[in-house]
């Protein structure tokens, strides 16, 4: 048996899928006979990144009172702690200084961008060190986090997918609602679902919006103003047991996030035996969705989700078709292959 430190950064009293994986991880290395433990590193704001970095590099894991064997980081900056036996499962970098530049930059002042600049410059160079001489093997959740890596030739990284939470999924029925799980912020984009409802191709269908956020107020107001508000549930946060409720008995699960790492909600859906809509630069959900096997990939638009969550609403023999071919493709990937993989023999 191995003393296993599962660490990763959180911001504080934050929830989010990042701590759900660790979570995940830490049940899984237990259930493989490991004596596992989740250690949460600092995850600072903007201006003050440099000190989360800092106090994350002088947390030597190696030299703790009772012997760690091996570490195994997940999100910036926790890939940071030092160990010899160390293997980052990464989640992501810190986006805003990635692939969310352009969008991040667009909004600083003249003063305010070259500061960023310097700021981008730092973290590249911390990153680039950290994962390449700081741990002993680099694993990454999607293809879309390893492309935003694709600037350094020379770091190695080996794309591990998630697999489902252990959970007690189940499909009870083919219902006629779509339901979108996730937080509600504007990467996410609820927004194409609300206003895809209020295409004609879409008159009729009828959605689950689950989760909070900054974007709730804004989502619902949208769909008062386009006239669908009679046709969108809004539930926010659900529960475990509701989440698999809702995953049982709903149609289909739209998830038409932009650039998203991984996204669990793909693969929640996948062991419930549901197809899933998402969009061709949705990121990782793009990357287990099969266009026409286990659902849709569709343009970012109103029209072309419409188009597809039609076809699933008008028949249901290809929804059930479509969430057998996705339960299929959830049962590969498991929990106590995903250990073995990470452990450093």
């Amino acid at each position: 048996m191995s003393r296993i430190a599962v660490v990763t950064s959180s911001p504080p009293m934050a929830e989010g899928g990042h701590m759900v994986i660790a979570r995940e991880l830490r049940r899984a290395l237990r259930d493989a006979g490991h004596d596992a433990h989740i250690i949460v590193t600092p995850q600072n704001r903007f201006g003050r990144q440099a000190s989360a970095y800092v106090a994350t590099w002088l947390t030597d894991l190696g030299a703790s009172e009772r012997p760690i064997d091996q570490v195994i980081s997940l999100r910036y900056p926790s890939y940071a702690v030092r160990h010899s036996r160390h293997v980052c499962w990464l989640n992501h970098t810190m986006r805003e200084y990635y692939d969310l530049w352009d969008r991040f930059s667009a909004s600083l002042s003249p003063q305010g961008l070259a500061k960023e600049r310097v700021r981008r410059l730092l973290i590249h160079t911390a990153d680039r060190y950290l994962l390449t001489r700081n741990v002993t093997r680099l694993f990454v959740q999607s293809k879309t986090i390893q492309q935003r890596l694709s600037m350094w030739p020379t770091l190695r990284s080996t794309v591990l997918y998630p697999p489902a939470p252990k959970r007690p999924y189940r499909c009870e029925e083919y219902g006629d609602e779509i339901l979108l799980v996730s937080r509600l912020t504007r990467l996410k984009r609820a927004d194409l679902l609300v206003r895809a409802l209020a295409t004609s191709t879409a008159r009729g269908l009828r959605a689950v919006i689950a989760g909070e956020g900054e974007e709730r107020a804004a989502l619902e107001r949208l769909a008062s103003e386009i006239g669908v508000a009679n046709r969108v549930r809004f539930t926010g946060t659900l529960s475990e047991e509701q989440l698999i409720a809702e995953l049982a008995r709903c149609r289909a699960v739209c998830f038409p996030t932009y650039q998203e790492d991984f996204g669990f909600v793909t693969v929640e859906a996948f062991a419930s035996r549901k197809a899933v809509v998402t969009c061709t630069d949705s990121g990782g959900p793009a990357e287990l969705v099969q266009d026409g096997v286990n659902g849709f990939l569709t343009a970012p638009a109103p029209e072309s989700l419409a188009s597809a969550l039609r076809h699933l609403v008008d028949d249901p023999s290809l929804a059930e078709r479509f969430g057998s071919a996705a339960y299929e493709a959830s049962a590969k990937l498991t929990w106590p292959e995903t250990v073995k993989q990470l452990i450093v023999q």
